[in-house]
């Protein structure tokens, strides 16, 4: 045997031991895959489902009222009713953890075995023994018929295919305050600067709320989120913890994402989402707009907006509530609105028992010269779009609209 048929012969034993051992490895892959997905079926041992809802093209703009969602044909997260069985999921699931074999739990990513987890949203009954006074009579009233409405939507809208999401991503925009043991789910434009503060105060982490400044709020990295603890943390305060939600008009809280990003100077906005929004949808774009992309149009914003193939991804500020705090799997004992935030945010504070000094601040957190986004500065903004636009934005924020009962805008 000469020498080029011993590099020959090396060769192609090397090539079909490289072949075996790939081959082994997709097959080991699909022996761990199969014992997660029998794992996570024991978790998942009811129907969990998503109904389709939509909005008619031709709908008329200005609707009163919810419309019947029986007829429509959009996705939302919807989930099977428990009657109030959510501390049995959870020693389900803890008895679950500590069956996991050594090798399991070193083998995946924290909690990644918990996909298509989610708690229920049974509606329990609000504490209300911190309440002191009776005052409180009229806000109470209407938390009771907003949860009771979100419930009862939840409820209603069943579906019949299997939801798949982690219990990490579930949990990652909720806050923790320990002292008093409350969660808050942020959503971006609707007083979540100013509740972070609120809940840096009640930790014991500042004095005051005045003394707060914007950048310790969102970087200063002094809260806790719920996804940073052990699987035991996370179910222990979702079945314990009073859960908040504080959401707003979904028009008005685009228009202020938009206000807030654009139309000031933004080192990370202007750069990152403006240069892609001008260099897809602005026509001779000038070498100056490109190079910053600064002065991006409302008309250029909703155009990445409903763009399927938008140039850069979602941001926090204009995602739906539906996708940052999935109310229709975790269920939130209070629901707060922007629209009545003072009163609904005392209210609150007297139900986790907060010190009587503490008052939720009413202080612009930025740009506070600028006045704030109302209904008439949002037809404003809705001026500069076509009536399919409009349409299209209510179609986008169609599940906020229905979960939180918020009427349709008109122009």
């Amino acid at each position: 045997m000469n020498l080029r048929q011993v590099f020959v012969s090396v060769l192609m034993f090397g090539v079909a031991g490289l072949l075996l051992f790939m081959y082994l490895q997709v097959w080991i892959e699909e022996q761990h895959t199969e014992s997660g997905e029998k794992l996570q079926q024991q978790i998942i041992n009811q129907d969990f489902t998503l109904p389709t809802l939509g909005m008619p093209r031709g709908a008329a703009w200005s609707r009163s009222t919810p419309p019947d969602l029986s007829k429509h044909e959009m996705a939302i997260l919807g989930s099977r009713h428990w009657q109030g069985k959510a501390d049995l999921f959870g020693v389900v699931a803890a008895s679950l953890v500590s069956q996991l074999s050594d090798q399991q739990k070193m083998s995946e990513s924290p909690l990644s075995w918990l996909r298509g987890v989610y708690l229920p949203p049974a509606l329990h009954p609000l504490n209300k023994t911190l309440v002191k006074d009776g005052k409180w009579k009229d806000v109470d009233s209407t938390q009771e018929k907003r949860r009771s409405f979100l419930h009862d939507f939840c409820k209603k809208y069943n579906s019949r295919k299997k939801l798949q999401t982690h219990l990490v991503r579930l949990v990652s925009r909720i806050y923790v305050e320990d002292r008093h043991k409350v969660l808050y789910c942020e959503v971006p434009k609707a007083g979540c600067s100013n509740w972070k503060r609120v809940l840096m105060v009640l930790n014991g982490l500042a004095a005051s709320v005045h003394n707060i400044s914007h950048d310790d709020v969102h970087y200063g990295k002094h809260l806790r989120k719920l996804d940073s603890y052990d699987l035991k943390g996370i179910y222990t305060r979702l079945n314990t913890y009073t859960k908040a939600i504080f959401v707003r008009d979904p028009m008005e809280r685009l228009v202020s994402a938009f206000r807030d990003k654009f139309e000031h100077p933004n080192s990370y906005y202007h750069p990152v989402f403006g240069k892609a929004i001008i260099k897809k949808y602005r026509h001779n774009a000038n070498e100056e707009a490109l190079k910053t992309g600064s002065g991006v149009k409302f008309k250029e914003f909703i155009q990445y907006l409903l763009d399927s193939h938008r140039p850069v991804g979602m941001d926090i500020h204009w995602e739906q509530v539906s996708k940052l705090c999935y109310p229709c799997l975790i269920n939130y004992d209070f629901i707060g609105k922007f629209e009545t935030l003072e009163e609904d945010a005392d209210y609150f504070l007297q139900l986790v028992g907060a010190p009587a000094e503490l008052k939720f601040p009413k202080f612009k957190d930025r740009h506070s010269s600028d006045e704030r986004t109302s209904a008439e500065v949002v037809r404003q903004y809705l001026k500069e779009l076509s009536k399919e636009e409009r349409q299209l934005i209510y179609d986008f924020y169609y599940l906020d609209y229905l979960m939180f009962n918020y009427t349709s805008p008109t122009v």
